[in-house]
């Protein structure tokens, strides 16, 4: 650190200084898109897509652009993670400002609360089948409830909570080692549980339009352009703050590598799978089932459903370690670095999805309907706030110093150490969006591109002034330090 700009306790702790050890390659990033792709809310939202209407050439193409466009925001958002070996929260410091950075860290947190709570519930309902194929008694649990679950509910999402805080407690190493194995592991078993409904159902019988309606020309087209919104907005939230774990990758070029094989190659893959499965269920079982669960769960054959039971439990404990713990980890953390540890701010998360009684929320569609829509108008606003700031505003360059100094002459100091335009674009562009989402009928699949555009381009009006004078005294600081 420079002599010049002292380290300031109330903005670093060991988990929020530069990673000196960045030992992550192409394979670990790779691992990471597994984890997140391979869960029971993917395999729906796979599914769900072949029943807007549209064939099965028509959804590829749908998929491919949305996820490409998940791959193009996840290189642009991971760079500068990767390149100071900085978190996300650190990383929001530069547009901002290094107190400033606690609004979209505390957005991004929250965010990941809710969905670490509903997430752990989706894995206790697969650990729930394995629970009542060993121990059939255990089924009377179920008779009685306390806050909305039953007792045989809450022995499933006591026994994955725990699970997943153990898994935690070892730390970012351990959370490396789960996500590298487990995203292989639930591809070698989706693949023996579509080859056996595939053989239950017979080839002939197997169909990629799972619509009861076919749609052409400008129908189609829209249906298409919704789908690949879709899959953008899905993705948002691990996507947002990827410089979490950007940061332990040696270079950019493994981390766009990973990036490539673990989002279009392997999104693609795992909805097929997800696909083949899904027509399956209508010959084997006589109506289409898009929940896999429920589908274990309809399966005679023991191994199989231990094997499937095992499978979304991995799958859904992966992606809720990556996308939902280690956010707020780091989120939480950064708002008092000294009080908050990263395995302090992961438990904060933890208790706090509880208190939200998950089961609840989930169980209401309406409610998570609003909810879902509010999180993207508030996400897109911090996309178009960062993504300007660092590849406009101050041209790829970071100046480390700066991220972790109160003193004034810090680039990223501003006005007592926030950044009062980015907040401002970023109050402009969330209004707009839930207005949007809520008052203008079509445009709630829409609500993170409007606010993420609508962000970028306040935010650029509004550091116009800036923007010369930002480049200078990074060139100033660059040389002192």
């Amino acid at each position: 650190m420079s002599d010049k700009l002292e380290i300031s306790p109330r903005l670093s702790n060991e988990d929020l200084l530069p990673e000196k050890q960045q030992k992550w390659g192409w394979y670990s990033i790779f691992a990471f898109w597994m984890s997140d792709v391979h869960s029971v809310g993917g395999y729906v939202f796979a599914a769900s897509l072949f029943a807007l209407g549209l064939n099965g050439i028509q959804v590829f193409i749908s998929l491919l652009v949305g996820i490409s466009i998940v791959l193009l925001f996840a290189n642009l958002m991971g760079k500068p993670g990767q390149k100071c070996g900085a978190p996300f929260p650190v990383v929001a410091r530069m547009s901002f400002g290094v107190f400033g950075a606690n609004i979209p860290a505390v957005i991004r947190g929250l965010i990941a609360v809710v969905w670490y709570g509903i997430q752990t519930y989706l894995a206790s309902s697969a650990f729930i089948i394995l629970i009542l194929y060993f121990f059939p008694s255990a089924e009377s649990l179920a008779n009685s409830e306390f806050l909305g679950l039953s007792y045989l509910g809450w022995v499933g999402f006591s026994s994955m909570w725990i699970l997943q805080a153990i898994i935690f407690m070892f730390g970012m190493d351990m959370i490396r080692k789960v996500i590298d194995w487990s995203g292989p592991a639930i591809y070698i078993a989706m693949f023996a549980l579509c080859i056996y409904l595939v053989n239950l159902a017979g080839w002939d019988n197997i169909s990629f339009n799972l619509s009861s309606q076919e749609l052409v020309g400008w129908d189609a087209i829209i249906q298409m352009f919704i789908a690949a919104c879709l899959v953008a907005g899905y993705f948002a939230g691990p996507t947002l703050n990827f410089s979490d774990f950007s940061r332990y990758c040696t270079s950019y070029k493994q981390l766009k590598l990973g990036n490539i094989l673990g989002l279009p190659v392997n999104f693609i893959i795992f909805s097929l799978f997800s696909v083949l499965i899904v027509s399956a269920s209508i010959p084997v079982f006589g109506e289409m089932i898009t929940d896999p669960v429920e589908t274990v769960k309809r399966l005679d054959s023991g191994m199989i459903t231990i094997l499937g039971a095992l499978t979304f439990i991995f799958a859904t404990v992966g992606i809720n370690i990556v996308a939902n713990f280690v956010a707020p980890a780091f989120d939480f953390s950064n708002v008092a670095p000294q009080k908050i540890s990263f395995k302090a701010g992961g438990f904060i998360a933890a208790f706090g999805s509880v208190l939200l009684t998950p089961w609840n929320l989930f169980n209401n569609p309406e409610v998570i309907h609003y909810t879902v829509d509010v999180l993207a108008a508030m996400i897109g606003p911090l996309y178009g706030i960062i993504i300007v700031d660092y590849y406009f505003i101050k041209k790829g360059h970071i100046h480390i110093d700066s991220l972790y100094t109160e003193s004034p002459k810090g680039i990223y100091w501003y006005q007592n150490g926030i950044n009062m335009k980015s907040v401002y674009a970023l109050i402009i562009a969330g209004l707009l969006a839930i207005y949007a989402t809520f008052f203008i009928d079509g445009l709630a699949n829409y609500a993170i591109f409007i606010g993420g555009f609508t962000a970028a381009i306040t935010y650029r009006v509004l550091m116009a002034k800036e923007r010369e004078k930002m480049v200078d005294v990074q060139a100033n600081l660059a040389e002192q330090s």
